[in-house]
């Protein structure tokens, strides 16, 4: 039997975090089982479900690579098929028209939960026992058995059973017709040969009722792995300020899709200790079995950490990748500077995004109009005319531009002057950059580039000649 798992999102928002884990969950084990793997789009809601939700939900899955052999299926594109079954439960006697008003069923919830009982519909139409007008609308619920119970072992939970007479007799076709979701979902994981269910543990209340609705259209049974919550670090249910925002704003915002795949993985799934797991490892190693039952707090320095670990360690040519983007996002011309590719190394140890590695790097590329004021007052003083004006001549005369030949340039600045390195690399620092940070100086005025940076430094003397004479 061929593995096959779906991702079945409803488009009434982006694609955030708890539905790419599940995404990521369900892809992984069709892959690790060599089955396939099937985007749903579930779309019944159709006041809610918008377009533009649908794009964004293709758009992440994309991102994270998380490729599909079948779909993307739309539900609405299905309601026929629906239908047909539903008429068939009616002829059969698994289902039935209920007449009762939408003011009767809200009347007897609440008479319910009045008397400490739990809100159910009694059955009433359930026998024929009913008068109504010949045009009277009406819904479809299905007739769930009364009797015994439904059990199922759970890939997470364990086995979990439920007492059908706590199951009332669901709606499976609303009165304008349109089939409900529970019905819907048993019809599709059916005709797409679902065999295994990964989905939140929101659904676990809805899985017994779909059991019952498999049985009666005689279909096969899938199995069923329902994943615990994703809490925000204080406890609390994820919101937008722990994360909870869509997928693409992670891209926004300056992480890599290994990164973030590598964090979803491990928000609930563990193999050992290790922490860090290329996506052939995550194929290779990963288990229904080995997901947490408890829920996952998600975790911002975490996935920062990992970002960073990321932008060092994959081939700077896949990080440029991305952070071409960012760039352009920033409006940084790449035109003038150094390759991203020989930027990265360089940068990646000083920057945790690929957000603030491009806005961190804007003085490789452009010059700037003025020196960052406190950085300037500490390192360009009169003191340092000499020594910039010294390793100006010397950075100008070189006839080879590598590190080596520039550190060599400003050690025999500090040494003929007899300063200390850094009362000639500060002051140094700020004229080529405009600020007082920067990676190893050797390196930054390597990527600068020889032109640019003995002009800065030849600014930054004027800079300082007119300090000293106001």
């Amino acid at each position: 039997m061929t593995v096959k798992t779906r991702f079945a999102p409803s488009p009434t928002g982006f694609l955030h975090v708890g539905g790419a884990r599940t995404a990521l969950y369900s892809w992984l084990y069709a892959r690790n089982q060599g089955g396939q793997f099937v985007l749903r789009i579930e779309d019944t809601d159709l006041e809610r479900s918008t377009q533009e939700a649908i794009d964004a939900i293709l758009e992440g899955m994309e991102w994270l690579g998380l490729n599909w052999e079948e779909g993307p299926y739309y539900q609405t594109k299905r309601f026929d098929r629906y239908n047909q079954l539903i008429d068939q439960l009616l002829e059969e006697g698994k289902a039935y028209k209920c007449y009762c008003s939408k003011e009767r069923v809200d009347a007897l919830r609440e008479q319910q939960m009045a008397n400490g009982e739990k809100a159910r519909y009694d059955g009433h139409c359930r026998d024929g026992n009913h008068d109504h007008a010949e045009d009277a609308p009406y819904v479809v619920r299905f007739k769930n058995p009364t009797e015994g119970k439904v059990v199922f072992d759970d890939h997470v939970r364990g086995r979990i059973e439920i007492d059908n007479k706590e199951l009332d007799d669901l709606i499976i076709r609303r009165t304008d017709g349109a089939p409900t979701y529970n019905f819907c979902v048993v019809v599709d994981d059916w005709d797409m040969g679902i065999t295994q269910v990964v989905r939140g543990e929101d659904h676990i209340n809805n899985t017994p009722r779909q059991i019952n609705i498999y049985h009666a259209l005689g279909a096969p049974v899938p199995e069923f792995a329902h994943v615990s919550m994703i809490l925000g670090d204080d406890g609390a249910k994820l919101s937008k300020r722990h994360g909870a925002v869509s997928v693409m704003q992670y891209r926004d915002d300056g992480y890599l899709q290994e990164a973030l795949l590598n964090y979803l993985v491990r928000l609930g799934w563990s193999h050992g200790d290790q922490e860090i797991f290329s996506l052939d490892e995550m194929v290779q190693l990963f288990s229904l079995k080995a997901i947490n039952k408890s829920a996952s707090a998600f975790n911002t320095d975490k996935l920062l950490w990992l970002n960073q670990h990321y932008m060092k360690s994959l081939p700077a040519e896949r990080v440029a990748e991305e952070l071409k983007w960012h760039f352009e996002d920033q409006g940084i011309d790449m035109t003038n500077g150094p390759a991203l590719t020989d930027l990265i190394p360089v940068m990646a140890e000083r920057c945790q995004t690929l957000k603030e590695l491009a806005a961190s790097s804007r003085y490789f590329y452009e010059d700037f109009a003025e020196f960052d004021a406190g950085a300037a007052k500490k390192h360009l003083r009169p003191v340092a005319q000499e020594a910039l004006a010294l390793a100006q001549a010397k950075l100008a005369a070189l006839t080879e531009w590598n590190a080596e030949a520039i550190h060599r340039c400003i050690q025999e600045t500090a040494d003929e002057l007899e300063l200390g390195m850094g009362k000639v690399g500060m002051p140094l620092r700020v004229a080529v950059t405009g600020a007082g940070q920067s990676p190893s100086l050797d390196q930054t005025i390597l990527l600068i580039g020889q032109a640019r940076s003995v002009d800065r430094i030849g600014k930054a003397v004027e800079f300082v000649a007119s300090r000293a004479n106001s």
